[in-house]
């Protein structure tokens, strides 16, 4: 499933980042619920997240177990672990 012209290491750093970057906008928000601001912001990383997440999927393989959308087969166990490496 893993396609080697895509950087599935990129797209991992990228749900990393987007990933941090929502707990610490979350934290905040915890103590400013009404700035709009981080609202907006809180929006567009989780949207970063919910991007990068489903072309590393598309593209390197499920990043949890519920991903898994083969009903025939558990293909879980085919592709590189997110942290193994894809292309070698």
């Amino acid at each position: 499933m893993a396609n080697c012209n895509v950087d599935c290491d990129m797209l991992l750093m990228q749900i990393f980042q987007s990933c941090f970057a929502m707990d610490d906008v979350i934290l905040y928000l915890d103590t400013h619920p009404c700035d709009q601001d981080a609202l907006n912001y809180y929006h567009y990383v989780a949207n970063m997240r919910e991007q990068a997440e489903h072309a590393y999927e598309e593209y390197c393989g499920p990043l949890m177990s519920n991903h898994v959308m083969d009903e025939n087969y558990w293909s879980w166990v085919n592709d590189p672990w997110p942290w193994e490496g894809v292309c070698g």
